[in-house]
């Protein structure tokens, strides 16, 4: 059943980043927020036959404390039949109003995503964060370009309200199995956006289209940043593509499976390509937003 986020979200408040002329990218943390938190379940319901909603409200200042591209660990319920043991990394969907709100919205694929669809409204969770960078948005940018699929759509969706309360321009490639599973109004939210839509169903989101589409997008007006989360061959295509373009930087959020989400246990690290220096870095820690260009070897998504 297809349904759509009634009450949006307000856009997350504008971050003013610094960096040098020379830097390839511009990303905050904020360590010193990091708690664990006990929430409330204030709404859980499903946004199609694969993916749900959940909303929670906790006692913190999470709206203030979370940035675009952040993550929490959540704890998953146990049930009958499943008794997920770690927590599960989960990219923020969106904040507010309220001071302590703070959103989901996630594929239910394994056990621990699973135990989490059964969890009631008016129930209990504990969540570990924010972790993790955030997207580089600087205040002189005026168009960017959002490359979304699947999951990706819920870790970038607060970026688009970032940009657009800075009145920055956006370019919106959204891609999907088919239609039905695009959910579009969920991504924009009422953001006004150059859209653009590929399907798996009819051949639209195959590599070499989407590399067209995204060349000629490029070709036709400058943007300053391309930002991507959710597939592999689509970040591997712009990692190309934007060679062509030195003038238009690359970030993506790259997913990982992970066990603390801290930067301790080193189950989450990937190789990267600093200027020439290959290094082994942990996604949840040094990222999870890193510059496209950097990203070398496999990567699990989806």
């Amino acid at each position: 059943m297809q349904a759509s986020i009634e009450k949006q979200s307000p856009a997350f408040a504008p971050v003013a980043l610094k960096c040098s002329s020379t830097a390839q990218a511009c990303f905050q943390r904020n360590a010193d927020s990091v708690a664990s938190h006990r929430c409330e379940v204030r709404e859980h319901r499903w946004v199609n036959d694969r993916y749900k909603y959940l909303k929670l409200t906790a006692k913190a200042d999470l709206a203030a404390a979370t940035k675009p591209g952040q993550f929490y660990q959540l704890k998953c319920p146990s049930t009958n039949d499943l008794s997920p043991f770690l927590l599960r990394p989960m990219s923020v969907y969106g904040v507010g109003p309220e001071a302590g709100t703070v959103e989901f919205l996630y594929n239910v694929t394994g056990a621990g995503t699973h135990a989490l669809s059964h969890l009631e409204v008016g129930g209990q969770m504990d969540i570990v964060g924010p972790l993790g960078n955030t997207f580089g948005l600087e205040p002189g940018f005026q168009r960017i370009m959002v490359v979304a699929r699947g999951v990706g759509l819920a870790t970038m969706a607060p970026l688009l309200q970032h940009a657009a309360r800075a009145g920055i321009r956006i370019t919106a490639v959204m891609s999907a199995r088919a239609p039905k599973d695009l959910m579009r109004d969920e991504f924009l939210r009422g953001v006004d956006a150059d859209v653009h839509c590929v399907f798996d169903s009819d051949g639209s989101s195959s590599v070499e289209a989407m590399e067209q589409l995204v060349r000629r997008l490029l070709g036709a007006e400058h943007h300053d940043v391309v930002y991507t989360c959710g597939s592999h061959r689509i970040l591997i295509c712009l990692q190309q593509l934007l060679k062509d373009f030195p003038g238009t930087r690359g970030e993506v959020a790259m997913e990982q499976r992970m066990a603390c989400g801290m930067g301790v246990c080193l189950s989450c690290v990937r190789l990267f390509d600093k200027d020439g220096d290959k290094q082994f870095l942990r996604v949840c820690r040094e990222g999870p937003v890193f510059p496209i260009s950097d990203v070398v070897g496999e990567v699990e998504f989806g």
